[in-house]
C-alpha cells in the first residue's frame, strides 16, 4: 500500500517536472528568438547600433512587437516584411534581395568579371585563359 502511493507521487512528480521544463523551454527558445531577430534590425534612433543592444525608447517598442509576434506563431520573415513596411528598408542590416537593390547584389561579380576579361586581354595566353575559367567557375560556385 505504501509503496503504490510512493508510485503515484512519484509518477505525479516527473509529470510535472516535465510539464514545467517544456514551459521554461519554450520562454527561453522564444527569448532566443527575439534576441537573434532584434540584433538582425538596425534602431533608428542611435547610430547603427542594433535593436537588441539599444535601450532607446523606439527598441524597446520594437523588441515588445517583435516579441509579441512570435508569440502569435508569425515567423522570422513576416516579422521583418511588416517592420519593412512600416519603417523602410533601412531598419534591416542586410537589405533584402530584391529588383531594386539587385545592383547592390550582383556589383562585386560583375568587377570580377571585368577585372579578369581585361587581365586575359592583356595577357592573350592560353594559361591566361586557364585562369580566367578558374576565377569565372569560383565566381559562379559563389553565388550559387
Amino acid at each position: 500500500m505504501k509503496l503504490n502511493h510512493f508510485f503515484r507521487v512519484f509518477h505525479i512528480t516527473i509529470l510535472s517536472f516535465v510539464f514545467f521544463t517544456f514551459k521554461t523551454f519554450a520562454t527561453e527558445n522564444i527569448d532566443e528568438r527575439v534576441k537573434k531577430l532584434t540584433l538582425e534590425l538596425r534602431c533608428m534612433t542611435c547610430q547603427n547600433q542594433s535593436i537588441y543592444d539599444s535601450d532607446a525608447e523606439f527598441s524597446n517598442d520594437i523588441k515588445k512587437i517583435v516579441k509579441n509576434k512570435l508569440q502569435e506563431g508569425e515567423s522570422e520573415r513576416d516579422i521583418k516584411k511588416f517592420l519593412v513596411e512600416r519603417y523602410g528598408e533601412y531598419i534591416l542590416f542586410r537589405p533584402l534581395m530584391n529588383y531594386n537593390n539587385i545592383f547592390l547584389w550582383s556589383f562585386p561579380f560583375i568587377l570580377l568579371i571585368i577585372g579578369l576579361f581585361f587581365v586575359v586581354i592583356k595577357t592573350k595566353t592560353k594559361k591566361a585563359w586557364t585562369i580566367y575559367f578558374v576565377f569565372f567557375y569560383l565566381a559562379y560556385m559563389v553565388s550559387q
